[in-house]
């Protein structure tokens, strides 16, 4: 969005390295563009000093890394460590939704805009960006701008939707026209491995969402597509809370191939309200599995809840693998 309107800007962070160098690198650079936009994991903020964002955004809150952290509590408190040495210069974009949000942000310095799926006209709104029905506006002084419309995002779900709302308070605060945000909107794209549509071939669709490592952000997925969904659940587990996918599991009448060293548990916690099959072997035979299930109509989805680490470097690699082997199968039914 920044970009789109002329602005001189970086990305960088816990991003992943074919998009940005790491933080402390930019933070390093003696010349740099006007904005850097940068992406903190808890792992970084636990270790901030003099870290200050001019306009700090916080999406969402949920439970993550439960392997490494004694409890969400603990975790989230990192988290909060963007907050840290914030003052009355500071701006905050913030989920007016989630409500782990709002207390983590309360009496916190700076001024505080929202975004969410809610009326922007209602009176004592918030300053921010928010989707009223289908339409989007921008209000950062009282004066309501619109953005468009839902079905201009070229973006797969509910969860993106909130996305480009926080992305357009943010970029409107940096000094972005409503303008360009609105052509920004129309003609972003997803970045890899994010409910990513990678193959299509004899009414299989393949998604590669690898960059799901928790409970939440996969559930997000799943409640982002429509039609039969054989769901791709597995990987290193991280202790988190598998039940909560039931609600979303269920209402999609989604299946669930269950992988990696989580997969027995994910199978456990499943039974009795999702169908769900383990498979023991590795990510190629899973891949093959879901290849043999799939029928035209259906949606194979790696959203993957868990850490890659049991079976590859990291979750772009995982990606990459799907990805490939989702086009390999796509092309065999072409035939």
């Amino acid at each position: 969005l920044l970009e789109e309107d002329g602005l001189d800007v970086a990305l960088g962070g816990n991003i992943g390295a074919a998009f940005g160098p790491p933080a402390s690198e930019l933070a390093l650079r003696e010349d740099g563009p006007a904005w850097y936009v940068v992406e903190m994991s808890s792992f970084q903020l636990a270790a901030i000093d003099r870290f200050k964002p001019d306009i700090g955004v916080v999406t969402n809150l949920a439970p993550d890394h439960l392997d490494w952290y004694p409890s969400v509590e603990s975790y989230y408190a990192d988290k909060a460590n963007v907050f840290r040495n914030a003052d009355d210069d500071s701006c905050w974009v913030l989920n007016e939704g989630d409500s782990a949000v709002a207390d983590l942000a309360e009496g916190i310095p700076g001024r505080h805009f929202y975004f969410g799926r809610s009326s922007s006209g209602r009176p004592g709104a918030p300053r921010g960006a928010h989707c009223d029905g289908d339409v989007l506006t921008l209000d950062l002084s009282g004066a309501p701008e619109p953005l468009g419309h839902a079905e201009d995002i070229a973006l797969l779900g509910a969860h993106n939707l909130e996305n480009a709302l926080a992305a357009s308070t943010a970029a409107g605060l940096a000094g972005a026209s409503p303008e360009s945000i609105r052509r920004g909107l129309s003609t972003a794209k997803a970045l890899p491995h994010r409910t990513e549509n990678v193959a299509e071939a004899d009414g299989v669709r393949w998604v590669n969402d690898s960059k799901a490592t928790n409970v939440a952000a996969a559930r997000s997925a799943i409640n982002s597509l429509d039609g039969a969904l054989l769901v791709l659940l597995g990987g290193k587990d991280k202790g988190e809370d598998f039940s909560l996918l039931v609600e979303a599991l269920s209402k999609a009448d989604a299946r669930v191939l269950a992988f990696g060293q989580a997969g027995p548990r994910i199978c456990k916690v499943l039974d009795g309200h999702v169908p769900a099959e383990l498979l023991p072997g590795g990510f190629d035979e899973v891949m093959e599995a879901a290849t043999h299930r799939a029928v035209p109509g259906t949606t194979v989805l790696l959203s993957p809840a868990c850490s890659s680490y049991d079976m590859f470097t990291s979750y772009e690699e995982r990606g990459t693998r799907f990805a490939e082997l989702a086009k390999a199968s796509s092309r065999d039914a072409e035939r």
